[in-house]
């Protein structure tokens, strides 16, 4: 009986000691790891990197648009924007001819990043956006790819492609959705490569000063008229395919300087207002096809700006309206900006000749052999309202003007060159605009916009031309007459 219970006890040793060491073998619970952790210090959003003390944001949108009458870029309604180097860009033109699309139609996934790490010099900050899209004559599986901005912020300074500090706050998309519908002030749709320093007084006040890129988005075309002009300058405004060659109709010289931009700013609960400047340096090219013929002197061209948004209005929460103004002389492209192009036409009936036109061509100067180069004044305004029906509902209303006015001694080099007397070259664009936006769920926004534009010409009667001027019109006589045109957009966009 000893044996049996020693046997017994011995056993239920054994097995207590070895269920013991089992459950010293088993591993403890480690307490849960945040490997990716919330930084509330810049907002909703924003996470640490694992391992370091910088936070970032990942954005975006996937967008969708459907133009009637319109392009995807430079042709509010059926103006063509011919490019500086003379091609009539693809889509919508202003020919009214077989070779015009009808509708364009464009596909858009934006890509941004931002990153903020606290120093002992203030925040450093780095952003990046790009677009990835395709558009209606691109090839089936091609698109294009732009780097909209990419910039380092650092103790006030702003290094890279940010928005210029010549725009207002609000730029160009206060009421609407397409950069080109709003001719008359400066455009925020890309960034400019720049060097900028900010300084905050506190209370909202603060003032910026920088130097800017200008050979390309604030640039515009200076037009050589030493070798005549033809009837494709009339009709279109544009300057050819002449290149930087030396003689050519493409004046400019090679950039001397960037530009200089500034300004001040108070930013309120009920207001934002801004006054901005820049001061933008105009090159020419030689009188003819060596630097033996000689050139005219460079000139500094200027631009200056005054804006107001009011906001939190008693018409509803969430109300917007905005005014600005902008007058330059000898740089055009403050104020008609961004990748708005710098030539316009548009074509349509007449009952005096075989068709009626407008045309007209956004230059910084002009110049002939002998002569000094003679800047162009362009002054603008735009404004706009939004309205809020409900958190899901609102509607905007928006509208610009732009003048370009050439002086009398640009007015009779031009006229010389085209050989008629009595031309001028003067124009006006007209838009106005409304568009209504539904966003059924948060981030998802469906748009309907309709806009109205008008191409002013500062002549009258018809002129007569007795040879093929371009590839799309035939010798005849035609009309001048202020063109009329109506465009529209459907889109859709899901930000996240």
């Amino acid at each position: 009986m000893s044996k049996i219970k020693s046997l017994i006890l011995g056993s239920a040793a054994t097995l207590v000691a070895v269920a013991g060491a089992q459950a010293a073998d088993l591993p403890v619970k480690a307490k849960a790891v945040q490997y990716v952790k919330v930084c509330s210090l810049y907002g909703a959003g924003f996470y640490y990197i694992p391992g370091t003390d910088t936070c970032i944001k990942l954005g975006g949108y996937i967008q969708a648009d459907y133009n009637i009458n319109g392009n995807n870029y430079d042709n509010p309604g059926g103006i063509g924007a011919i490019s500086t180097a003379g091609a009539i860009p693809a889509g919508v033109s202003g020919t009214h001819s077989r070779d015009s699309a009808y509708y364009t139609t464009r596909a858009r996934a934006q890509l941004n990043l931002d990153t903020r790490t606290a120093t002992e010099y203030g925040v450093v900050r780095t952003y990046w956006s790009s677009n990835f899209e395709h558009s209606s004559g691109f090839g089936p599986s091609s698109g294009n790819l732009t780097m909209d901005f990419g910039f380092v912020q650092f103790a006030g300074f702003t290094l890279g492609k940010a928005i210029s500090n010549f725009n207002t706050p609000w730029g160009a998309y206060t009421a609407n959705v397409n950069s080109s519908a709003y001719i008359g002030g400066a455009d925020n749709a890309t960034g400019i490569t720049q060097a900028a320093y900010t300084a905050q007084f506190g209370n909202g006040v603060s003032a910026s000063i920088g130097v800017e890129d200008n050979t390309t988005i604030q640039r515009a075309p200076v037009l050589n008229a030493s070798a005549g002009l033809g009837a494709a300058y009339l009709f279109t405004g544009s300057i050819g395919a002449a290149t930087f060659t030396p003689g050519g109709l493409f004046g400019n010289g090679g950039a001397r300087s960037p530009d200089f931009v500034g300004n001040i700013r108070i930013d309120q609960a009920a207001f934002t207002a801004q006054l901005s400047g820049a001061v933008h340096n105009v090159t020419t090219n030689y009188y003819g096809a060596n630097e033996t013929t000689g050139h005219p002197d460079d000139k500094w061209g200027w631009a200056i700006s005054g804006g107001l948004l009011l906001k939190n209005l008693p018409t509803g929460p969430g109300d917007k309206f905005s005014v600005d103004a902008t007058y330059t002389e000898g740089a055009p492209k403050y104020v008609v900006g961004g990748t708005v192009g710098n030539s316009y036409y548009s074509f349509g009936s007449s009952d005096v000749g075989y068709q009626s036109f407008a045309s007209g061509a956004l230059l910084d100067g002009v110049y002939a052999t002998g002569t000094s180069l003679e800047l162009t004044k362009v002054w603008g305004v735009r404004a706009s309202y939004l309205h809020n029906w409900s958190p899901n509902w609102e509607t905007g209303v928006f509208g610009g003007y732009t003048h370009v006015d050439y002086n009398g001694n640009a007015t009779g080099i031009i006229q010389t060159a085209l050989g008629i007397p009595g031309y001028n070259p003067d124009f006006n664009i007209w838009q106005i605009g409304t568009r209504t936006a539904w966003t059924p769920v948060q981030n998802l926004t469906f748009s309907a916009e309709v806009l109205y534009t008008r191409l002013e010409t500062n002549n009258s009667g018809t002129v007569t031309v007795a040879a093929n001027p371009t590839g799309w019109k035939p010798a005849g006589t035609y009309e001048f007459k202020d063109q009329d045109m109506i465009s529209g957009n459907l889109r859709v966009r899901r930000t996240f």
